[in-house]
């Protein structure tokens, strides 16, 4: 047959010199891929670890609330800050310090037990103003626009994990926080390769389709009603209503869709993978918590004046 293909007059050892490069080249494909499954099995393994020691540190810290949860919000504020300015390539500017000095007031008011974010949010917005305005037209509106995003995304939001655990039974309300954004993700992306057709953001996140969005809220649902449901029987009543627990942790996973989408479209924006790599498997504090910043907030003041 070979001698069919490479004409008639072909000598033997041209033919078996034919085999061998034949061979010899399938064997490199072979071996990629099996690297190529090695580190998707790998980089899969790592992510899974990395997960696991992230929530044994989640179950050691929020239960015990206090001030260690509120150290750790604070550093948490403080790292995804620090990502966010280095994705927006200022964390080199001489104005850097300035979220971070905002942040710093806002844990400073939550350590005295005094709610100022609005004051810090005009304040922090008439000081960027006012260092837009001196030094126009070296500072455009635009920077000045990213730096008065960076308080608010990573210090207020971020804090609200601490203030939804300082609640009336907040050691159990909070975990709500992540049953909105974790657990719902971990539905959605169920629901999705199981059912998923129609794409939300073929651009934005091409993955994430329509059906892994509704299984992902339902989803959320019922496992809040039953975690409620478990708690009112476990501790004679603690919760009147476990559907207003599940009706506001599904409105809350509604959101944590949007909290990774605009998560994503940053980076997206300015042209970067991960926010950093301080998770492994995972990325940076931003890529992890994305979803949780939009749920934290929602879910606290649900737990306010919707539950209790």
């Amino acid at each position: 047959i070979l001698r069919g293909r490479k004409g008639v007059g072909m000598k033997e050892e041209d033919v078996r010199r034919e085999e061998s490069k034949g061979v010899g080249d399938k064997a490199p494909l072979s071996s990629e891929k099996k690297e190529k499954k090695e580190q998707k099995l790998s980089s899969f393994l790592l992510r899974v670890g990395s997960g696991i020691v992230l929530l044994l540190l989640l179950f050691l810290i929020l239960p015990r609330g206090g001030m260690l949860l509120l150290a750790m919000n604070y550093l948490l504020s403080l790292l995804a800050c620090y990502e966010l300015l280095k994705c927006f390539s200022l964390e080199k500017d001489r104005l850097a310090f300035f979220p971070f000095l905002f942040i710093t007031f806002h844990y400073y008011a939550l350590y005295r037990d005094r709610h100022a974010e609005t004051v810090l949010l005009v304040l922090y917005f008439v000081l960027c103003s006012m260092n837009y305005v001196f030094h126009y037209p070296k500072k455009n509106i635009r920077e000045i626009g990213l730096y008065f995003l960076a308080f608010p995304y990573t210090g207020l939001l971020f804090s609200y994990i601490y203030q939804s655990r300082m609640l009336m039974h907040g050691a159990i309300l909070v975990w709500l926080i992540f049953l909105s954004s974790w657990a719902a993700d971990s539905c959605a992306y169920a629901a999705g390769m199981l059912f998923g057709r129609h794409k939300m953001t073929p651009v934005l996140s091409p993955k994430k389709t329509w059906e892994g969005a509704v299984g992902g809220i339902l989803g959320a649902f019922l496992l809040t009603y039953l975690y409620g449901l478990y708690f009112s029987v476990k501790q004679q009543g603690l919760f009147h209503s476990p559907l207003k627990l599940a009706l506001s942790v599904a409105v809350a996973s509604l959101f944590s869709i949007v909290g990774d989408l605009t998560a994503s479209g940053i980076k997206r924006d300015f042209g970067i993978k991960d926010y950093s790599h301080l998770i492994p498997g995972h990325g940076g504090i931003l890529d992890r918590f994305d979803s949780v910043l939009f749920t934290a907030p929602i879910i606290y003041y649900a737990l306010v004046f919707f539950v209790q």
